[in-house]
C-alpha cells in the first residue's frame, strides 16, 4: 500500500515537473500558411507537451508586428521579409529557410457556373464580365492582393476591375464569395480550399501565375528557443510535406 502510494506521488511529481517545463510557442504566420500550422500543432503538442499558440495576419502585417518588437517564437512570412527582419536583428539568420509555396486561384460560389480561365485572354474576359471581384486589399500587404492589383494594370483592366472590387483587409476572400458579396474571388489556393460553400475553379493561367514562397525563422529573443527550434523542424519534416498537397500548397 505504501509502495503504491509512493509510486503515485512520484508519478504526480513527474507530471507536475513536465507541466512546469512545458513551453508555449507563439507562432506568427501568414493566413495562407496558417492551416498547415494548425494541422501540425496537435501531434507536436502531444509529442512534446508544449503548446502552440497561432496568430495570423497578412505578410505585411506580420512583418510590421515583428519589426515593432512583438514577442514571438517562430515567424512564417516570405523570404524577403524574413531577410529584412534578420538584418534588423529580429530573426536568427541561421534558421531561415523556405517551407512551402502556393499559387493564386479563382474561387466561385458552390453550384455556380465555372468561368473560363483556360487562357490569359479568357481569364481577362472573365474579370471584365464578372459583376464583382474580390481580392485581398493591396494596402494591407497581402501578397496575393499586391500581385493581383499590379497584374490588373499589366492586363490593362485595372480601372474596370477596381471599380467593382470587393477588397478584403485580411482573412478568406472566399467567404465574400460564399456570402454573395462578390461573384468571383482571387486568392491563394490554400486559402480557398478550406472555405465550405465555395468551389476552386483552378489556378490562374500559368503565364501570369505567381507563387508565394513562405519561409520560417526563429526569433532572436525567443523565450523558449529549444522548443521553437523543435517546432521549426516539424514544419520542415515529412508530415508537413505530405500535408502541403492536401492544403493546396507544394514544396518550395
Amino acid at each position: 500500500m505504501i509502495a503504491a502510494l509512493s509510486r503515485a506521488v512520484a508519478l504526480l511529481a513527474l507530471l507536475g515537473a513536465q507541466s512546469a517545463l512545458a513551453a508555449e510557442i507563439k507562432v506568427l504566420v501568414t493566413g495562407a500558411f496558417k492551416p498547415i500550422v494548425i494541422a501540425l500543432a496537435p501531434a507536436f503538442e502531444q509529442r512534446t507537451g508544449n503548446k502552440v499558440v497561432v496568430d495570423n495576419g497578412t505578410a505585411g502585417q506580420i512583418a510590421k508586428r515583428v519589426a515593432d518588437g512583438e514577442a514571438f517564437d517562430v515567424a512564417i512570412i516570405t523570404p524577403a521579409a524574413n531577410r529584412e527582419l534578420a538584418e534588423a536583428g529580429k530573426l536568427r539568420a541561421d534558421t531561415l529557410a523556405p517551407v512551402a509555396r502556393v499559387g493564386i486561384g479563382v474561387v466561385i460560389r458552390e453550384g455556380a457556373k465555372p468561368p473560363d480561365i483556360s487562357s490569359l485572354a479568357a481569364f481577362r474576359q472573365t474579370l471584365l464580365d464578372a459583376k464583382s471581384v474580390s481580392y485581398i486589399d493591396p494596402a494591407s500587404g497581402g501578397s496575393s492582393g499586391v500581385y493581383f492589383d499590379k497584374l490588373l494594370q499589366k492586363m490593362g483592366i485595372a480601372n474596370e476591375v477596381r471599380a467593382k472590387a470587393v477588397l478584403v483587409p485580411g482573412g478568406y476572400v472566399a467567404e465574400r464569395v460564399r456570402s454573395g458579396q462578390a461573384e468571383i474571388g482571387i486568392h491563394q489556393i490554400s486559402e480557398i480550399i478550406p472555405v465550405s460553400g465555395t468551389s476552386l475553379v483552378g489556378p490562374i493561367p500559368a503565364e501570369v501565375q505567381n507563387f508565394t514562397v513562405y519561409a520560417a525563422g526563429l526569433s532572436t529573443r525567443s523565450a523558449n528557443p529549444a522548443a521553437a527550434a523543435d517546432f521549426l523542424s516539424t514544419l520542415r519534416g515529412p508530415d508537413a510535406a505530405a500535408l502541403l498537397k492536401t492544403k493546396g500548397m507544394e514544396l518550395p
